[in-house]
């Protein structure tokens, strides 16, 4: 039977300190939640000695009742030529009152020398002296020996003796830290398994990502005789980041047969994930493993003919097993299997043989030679699936759009106004609207034009707005691909409008995205 891995996140620590990435107070309190819902066996709140917000998490963090995690501070071995029971940073440790204190000491000489500034004998007493007296009042302690596998290639003899006084001094794991990042696998696997051979106390493992191989160093470790890995969320950490969990997680459980959460929380990987984005205010990175929009999106012909006939040929895992789904993509490299199954996941079933799948491939093509896109555009990719089918009829024809501006010199502002003219239902509608600026103030015209014939549109808003230059060498003469996300509360979708003129690319991604709702809510 396999040693069961415990999951160390350190994302309300380590992860803190990833550039861009700051966690209100009641941020932390809803992430701490989250993961442990989720089933993470230790959560590392933050270093209590460090700033105010730490010490009021910890504070706060009592009232909360985890089922499944400890919540660990962070801190520091005590200073030299001090008891740790007189060091103000041990005591603020004991006074975060959490069943688990994580302490990190030096185990690499050249930086207790020249950062230190102390004897490598005085480095080894402040390591046992720490965990020994936060030992002696009931907390677990966890040793981080920062820049372990440098320390260890340096000097291994003194690299292996702090982690012997961590060790006799009553710490529950041994965690070596590739604080640089700069350590490669082959030699994380050897080190961790020499390691691993002289020591009964346990062994973890804390990765950087510098090297681009936080998530292999990790898992080698874990293969060679680790059994905690620290990492956070999304692989949020100073520089390039740590070891991401939410690749470390699945390839633990799916692919090294450990189970560390269950099947169920697996499926809530996504999940969490995106809540950690969300709370960190991050867009999710589309192509992290696992867990991103473009883990198992097929664009190429070929692919996406083979797993229409067996999804096994070109993904390793089903994506429901973390939480995600299968995405098909349409484009110049699409192929008749695309559009298929593209139409198919949007409610559109079309006959195989049918002429009007080889029209929209040709159109899709057409167009994205002309600039557009439909890889994030799935609305605007059905409507043209309707138009080729001849079931397309729009809600309303466009008769004239004016788009003008007035700036206030003395007050130093601007307003953008919008009048527009359709034909709706037969019935000629004249509207005009102010915004902050020229779409928003289209946006806000087309509305007021439509709402009295169709209501449900008040459910609809933008969420985002992308513009892309897509020749840039013509200057302001350039062609422009506006992209717009729209949703209404339940669903998402995206438009797409491409133009020498922004503006009416713009108008061409309104459109659409309206059309797209009131098709939805036709049908």
């Amino acid at each position: 039977m396999k040693t069961k891995v415990t999951l160390y996140d350190t994302t309300l620590r380590d992860g803190t300190q990833a550039e861009g990435v700051n966690f209100s107070l009641q941020d932390k309190l809803r992430v701490a939640e989250k993961l442990d819902a989720f089933g993470m066996h230790y959560i590392e709140g933050g270093w209590p000695g460090s700033n105010e917000k730490d010490m009021a998490f910890f504070r706060a963090a009592r009232k909360l009742r985890f089922r499944h995690a400890k919540l660990a501070a962070f801190g520091s071995t005590r200073r030299k030529n001090t008891s740790a029971s007189a060091d103000p940073q041990v005591r603020l440790l004991v006074e975060a009152h959490t069943p688990v204190v994580t302490l990190v000491g030096k185990s690499w000489l050249y930086h207790v020398r020249e950062v230190l500034r102390a004897t490598p004998e005085e480095n080894v007493a402040m390591i046992a002296d720490t965990v020994r007296f936060l030992r002696k009042l009931g907390r677990e302690v966890i040793y981080d020996a920062e820049h372990f596998f440098d320390g260890y290639k340096a000097d291994s003899q003194y690299a292996l003796k702090t982690l012997s006084a961590a060790a006799e001094a009553g710490a529950s794991y041994l965690v070596l830290c590739d604080t640089n990042g700069g350590t490669l696998t082959s030699e994380v696997g050897a080190i961790t398994r020499a390691v691993h051979s002289i020591f009964s106390t346990r062994i973890g493992i804390h990765t950087h990502n510098d090297s681009g191989v936080g998530v292999a160093n990790a898992l080698a470790a874990i293969e060679n005789g680790a059994t905690q890995v620290q990492g956070t969320i999304n692989g949020y950490g100073e520089r390039t980041g740590n070891c991401n969990l939410t690749s470390v997680i699945p390839n633990l459980q799916l692919k090294m047969r450990s189970r560390v959460v269950t099947g169920s929380s697996l499926r809530h990987l996504r999940q969490l994930s995106r809540f950690v984005d969300d709370q960190a205010n991050l867009r999710p990175d589309t192509r992290a493993p696992y867990v991103g929009d473009s883990s198992f999106a097929h664009k190429g012909g070929i692919h996406v003919n083979a797993v229409a006939k067996s999804i096994r040929t070109y993904e390793h895992i089903s994506p429901e097993e973390v939480g995600n789904r299968r995405r098909v993509l349409v484009g110049e490299l699409s192929g008749r299997s695309n559009v298929l199954m593209k139409a198919r996941d949007l409610g559109a079933v079309l006959d195989p043989e049918s002429p009007e799948v080889h029209e929209i491939l040709n159109r899709v093509k057409h167009l994205e030679h002309q600039g557009f896109e439909f890889e994030a555009a799935d609305a605007s990719f059905l409507l043209l699936v309707y138009k080729a089918l001849g079931r397309y009829k729009p809600s309303f024809t466009l008769e004239e759009y004016h788009i003008s501006m007035r700036r206030n010199g003395e007050h130093n502002t601007s307003v953008c106004e919008a009048t527009l003219k359709l034909s709706v239902r037969g019935r000629h509608v004249h509207t005009v609207a102010e915004g902050d600026g020229p779409v928003n103030a289209l946006d806000g015209a087309l509305r007021a034009a439509l709402v009295k014939h169709y209501p449900g549109i008040r459910k609809v808003r933008l969420t985002d707005y992308k513009v892309r230059i897509l020749d840039s060498k013509t200057g302001t003469a350039a062609k422009t691909r506006v992209l717009i996300e729209s949703t209404d509360g339940r669903r998402e979708w995206g438009t797409v409008g491409v133009s020498d003129n922004i503006i009416e690319a713009s108008w061409q991604a309104l459109v659409d995205s309206i059309e797209y709702f009131l098709l939805i809510h036709r049908r």
